[in-house]
This record gives structure tokens, sequence and C-alpha cells, in this order.
């Protein structure tokens, strides 16, 4: 069980100060009930710098020479910077189709955009962001002012950024031709360097968020149009998340987006960001009214009345991706893998559908988890026509219809599997959604009332079927969270 100590680690007398540091120096609250996890990676430091215990360890720390290296490498070892090109789908839609366009729109005057990746660990996201801006600007890429920073605690991590070289797992998402476009061969087998022209659009600094609130943060984080801050919120204590998006809520320019992590939103935000409902996702603008009453706040150190516990949300796509370090997974059902296997499962041959629908249901979560959506679709349909009263295939036909830019076909499939299973929670959730985003405001709100139904009359901690772990509770905190954010129905039956 996560936070207990196994008997093999034995922990010494000044590890509980070690600790107390740690957690006060990065806010890295996730350890605080993870004593193994945090032991081990401490150890390592232990026997790298020849230390007997925690508490000479604590003096090298504290050393005016030793301990700002010290410190940098310890950060290191502590930080999980699981990352690959175009993470979550979804979002990167969001970017490509109304966020980033609306950016360019609004920026055409002065053309100059900047762009903030905080926590990039090794710089998959923002070099994936100055890939979306060449495909949206084109050539006229060069007569714009780009600038896109990624940041981490992590120099490690920093260092492998500006080498811009990846191997095959950060890559999992582009097609060999995506590839072939985008990087070129590294001196390493199975390694490619991102193409300069992509590089040189992101420079990284190292900067710790908790410096957005003690004011330390350097000036040259402020100003921007977009900010990206996924999968870093989750290290942290929900009270302090709150008071980290509030500062970094100054630091965008007027009307200027945020994107969170998938595990990350949180009904407070909302006392001072605006919420956007986007296909499979939301995102948050900077609210002017909320400004004076936001930096006082950060400042003050006080909080918005609601501060409930971070959310854990479900990946809303078929092609789902690692959410954070394993601990952070919350689900009662077996796992499967959380990511495609490096090579593409084969492609199916006619007739040759698997007998189990478990088995089958792997297959086509497996195809679409390689991108591979058309033949996952076309898979789908065919197992439909052995066994069309299956809720749970009509229902990953709408997902994969979604994916494949097919709204219409999509509603049809989550209806399909509604009438065959009325109590099916997260059928509803995905139809609400997609409803809401075709501005049909009065069923979508009703679809996702009837979510949040069926989700109270089971256990707070039940976990969801089909929901990557979302438990009943959580899904009535993301049902409030989207119908804040929805415009009022008008004149809709």
């Amino acid at each position: 069980m996560a936070g207990k100590v196994a008997p093999s680690f034995q922990l010494d007398a000044g590890f509980s100060q070690l600790k107390s540091q740690i957690v006060e120096r990065t806010g890295h609250f996730y350890y605080q009930d993870k004593d193994d996890l945090l032991w081990e990676r401490v150890r390592k430091r232990l026997r790298i710098t020849g230390c007997r215990d925690t508490n000479q360890y604590l003096e090298r720390l504290n050393d005016p020479v030793l301990g700002p290296t010290e410190w940098a490498r310890l950060e290191s070892d502590i930080t999980i910077g699981e990352t690959f090109f175009f993470r979550y789908a979804e979002q990167f839609a969001a970017l490509r189709e109304r966020i980033l366009p609306d950016i360019i729109a609004r920026r055409a005057g002065e053309r100059r955009l900047r762009i903030w990746s905080a926590g990039c660990a090794t710089g998959a996201e923002p070099y994936s962001i100055a890939i979306l801006l060449k495909q949206l600007l084109g050539d006229e890429l060069a007569n714009w002012r780009i600038s896109i920073i990624g940041s981490d605690i992590n120099d490690a991590f920093l260092d492998t950024a500006r080498r811009a070289v990846f191997g095959r797992w950060a890559l999992r998402t582009l097609s060999a031709e995506e590839t072939s476009a985008l990087f070129e061969p590294a001196e390493a087998k199975d390694q490619w360097r991102l193409k300069k022209e992509y590089r040189t659009q992101v420079r990284f600094e190292r900067h710790n968020l908790l410096s957005l609130i003690d004011g330390t943060s350097p000036l040259q984080f402020t100003d921007f149009d977009l900010v990206l801050c996924r999968n870093v919120l989750i290290y942290f204590h929900p009270t302090m998340v709150v008071r980290i998006v509030q500062a970094l809520s100054q630091t965008m320019r007027d009307e200027g987006w945020m994107l969170l992590g998938h595990a990350e939103p949180n009904p407070a935000f909302a006392d001072f960001l605006k919420l956007i409902n986007l296909p499979g996702t939301v995102a948050y603008r900077r609210s002017l009214e909320g400004d004076v009453t936001a930096q006082t706040n950060i400042l003050a150190g006080n909080l918005p009345a609601r501060a409930p516990p971070v959310l854990q949300m479900p990946a809303h796509r078929v092609a789902r991706s690692p959410g954070g370090p394993p601990e952070a997974q919350r689900s009662s059902r077996p796992a499967r893998p959380l990511s495609p296997p490096l090579s593409p499962p084969p492609e199916p041959q006619p007739g040759s559908l698997p007998q189990r629908p478990d088995s089958l249901l792997a297959e086509v979560r497996a195809l679409a988890d390689a991108g591979r959506f058309r033949t996952a679709e076309e898979l789908c349909r065919r197992a439909l026509l052995s066994q069309p009263l299956n809720p749970v295939l009509h229902y990953y036909e709408g997902l994969i219809a979604q994916a494949v830019k097919n709204p219409a076909g999509a509603e049809k499939a989550f209806r399909r599997s509604i009438y065959l299973d009325k109590s099916f929670a997260m059928a509803h959730y995905h139809l609400g959604l997609l409803l809401l985003a075709d501005g049909r405001y009065g069923t979508g709100r009703r679809s996702l009332a009837n979510a949040a139904r069926i989700a109270a009359g089971m256990p707070d901690e039940a976990v969801l079927d089909e929901a990557d772990g979302l438990t009943a509770h959580e899904l009535q905190g993301l049902v409030r969270l989207h119908l804040r954010a929805a415009p009022p129905s008008i004149g809709e039956n």
C-alpha cells in the first residue's frame, strides 16, 4: 500500500526532517505519504555522495558550496518526466482548431506570440506546440515573433530537452511519415533529433512553480498568450494547487488561454478563470473581473471559499495516455497497458475476429491507441455484426467516430449504447459533451445530468465502467464543471 514503508527499508532519524525540507522546497506533496518511494530515491543519493545517513546528507544539502548542486541532483531524481509528442490528442485538437487560431487572430496586428510550457520535462510538449504553429502559420511563421518557453525544476530534463534527441517511445504517437518529416536520424540507433526549424522556436529555463507564490519568479515569466501546465499539479497539495493556478493566471495576457492535465481540473478555478467547454476537454481563459481578487489572494495566501480535492478526469478519447506516475492511477479493475506497444498491432484479417468480447475490445483499444482509427472503426463495425447488443462496443464505436471527425456517427453510437444499457454513465457523459460541442445545450445538459444521477446512485469510490479509473464521486464533479461552463439553453426542446 502506498505510504507504508516496506520492512526492508530502514529509515533513520533524519529522514522525516529531510522529507519536510523536500516538500517545502519543491512543493511535491506527492511524497507526503510515500516514504518508501522517496527513500528509494534518497538512498541513491546517499550511495553516490558517500553519506552514511540522512543527517549527514542534510548537512551536505545545507552546505553553502555543495548544497545548490546537490539539491539540483536530488530534485532531478525525485521528479518524473514521462512525456511524448502530442500527448492527449483531444487537447491538441483543441489547440489546433480553437485555441491557437483564436490567439493568432487576436495577435495578427503585432504578430507576436508568447507561450509557456510549465513542467515541460524533456521538452516534447513545447516542441509539439512549435510543430503545430508551423503547420498553422506555414510560411507566415517567419514574419511572427514566436517565444515558446519550456520550464522545469529538473536540470537533467532540461539538458535533454535542449538536445532535442528522442527515442521511439517519445515518438509513439507519430507515423513513420510524420517522424521522417519532423525529425532527422541522430547518432545513436533508434534516436531522432527534431529538425532545426522547430528547435529554434523553443528555449528552456529552470523554474520552480513555487516561485510564483513567493514573488521570486523571473520577470520573463509573464505576458503569455497560452500557458500549459499539464500533469504537474498532481504533485502538489490541493490547497497549493489553487494558489499556483491563481498565480499562473496572473502570468497571462488578457483573454489568454490555459490548459491543465486531465487529472487536474478543480471547480475552485472558476472563481478566477473562465471555463471553456471544448470537445473532449475543458480549457480556461483569464477572467478579467477576477484579477484583483485573485492577485490579493495569491499575496495573502487566502483561498477561494470552495477548494475541493483535485478531480481525476478520464482520458476523453480512445487513445489513452499515462496521466502521471503509477501511484496516481486509481482503479480497482485489472490494469491494461496505458500506452500502445512500440510496434503497432497487426492488421486484422477478414474473418479473424477474436472470439471473446474482452479480447475483441482489447484489440479495438490497441488499434486506436496506435492511432489506427480507421482500422479500429472497421473492426468495431464487423464485431457489431456478431454482437449487435453489446453496449460497450457501441460506446467505443462512438469514441472512435469522434476521433475520425464523425460527430453524427458518434451521437448515433452513443445513443445505441444507452438504449442497450440505460445505466451506462460514461455513454451519457460523452453524449452530453458531444451535444454541448454542437451547441445543443439543453439536451447536452440533460445527458450530463443523467450521467451524474447514475453516479449519485453508486458509492462515491465506485470505479465506473470504461472510465479509466474515474470514480462515481469524481464524475459528479466533472459534470458540475461542464454544466457551469456551458451556456444556458435558449429555445431548445
